[in-house]
């Protein structure tokens, strides 16, 4: 069987032969955006051909205007979310991991310090340590201990693990806090990204239906015109 080979056509933007299926017809753009087109390209033919290449292009500034009309300056967020949707890329992606994957030796064992030192199992084994101490010194040695009433040097250990470990978990807490930055900001590109696509699907499909009921009101003025053809021919 022979394939059916379909000729290039010319997009009316870069003037270069394109495949019909890499580009569409001018007059199924969304009308908002065909609008910004026709700013820029006073000339163009609703029934011509444009390539998703410049379609791209065209669309990325028109989001990059709205945006700039709706909130002002745009960050670097804003723009990175347009130009994933010019290149139809994804933003979600798991941040955990990718910042798990550059952690220090220094920051693994932060992390592992406070994760021990904020449990119940440290608490209990302090706890029996603690115990422990006074009772060998106070009781089992008669206070004629290495640390007698009232534990000079227990008070000197706990000062200093306090000293070591208050820095500790602030680093592990500074770590959790930049995780949860990357996190809301990769949340942020998603929400920004995926309302633009609601938008443009919104405004795609009721341009679509008002395309069907026209079509459909042009069917039905033929079909009234036939029907009264016939009855004159009756007549």
């Amino acid at each position: 069987m022979s394939k059916t080979v379909t000729a290039p056509l010319v997009c009316q933007v870069c003037k270069k032969p394109k495949s019909p299926n890499s580009g569409m017809i001018a007059e199924l753009i969304r009308p908002s955006l065909l609008e910004f087109i026709k700013k820029k390209l006073p000339d163009l033919d609703e029934k011509g051909f444009i390539c998703l290449d410049d379609l791209g292009e065209f669309r990325k500034d028109y989001i990059k205007e709205v945006l700039e009309d709706e909130i002002g300056e745009l960050s670097a967020l804003d723009k990175e979310v347009i130009e994933s949707l010019e290149q139809h890329e994804i933003l979600s992606s798991d941040i955990s991991k990718q910042f798990d994957a550059k952690l220090t030796f220094g920051e693994w064992l932060s992390d592992r310090i406070a994760s021990f030192g904020g449990s119940w199992r440290f608490i209990s084994l302090f706890g029996a340590v603690l115990f422990g101490w006074i009772i060998l010194n106070a009781i089992l040695l008669l206070n004629h201990g290495f640390d007698p009433y009232p534990f000079i040097l227990l008070n000197l250990i706990l000062s200093c693990l306090a000293a070591i470990q208050a820095p500790i978990i602030m680093m592990s807490q500074n770590r959790a806090e930049a995780r949860d930055r990357l996190r809301a900001e990769n949340d942020y590109k998603i929400n920004l990204k995926a309302e633009l696509e609601i938008r443009h699907l919104h405004e795609k499909i009721d341009h679509l239906l008002r395309r069907q009921y026209n079509r459909l009101f042009e069917l039905q003025q033929i079909q009234i015109e036939l029907l009264e053809e016939i009855s004159r021919h009756k007549k």
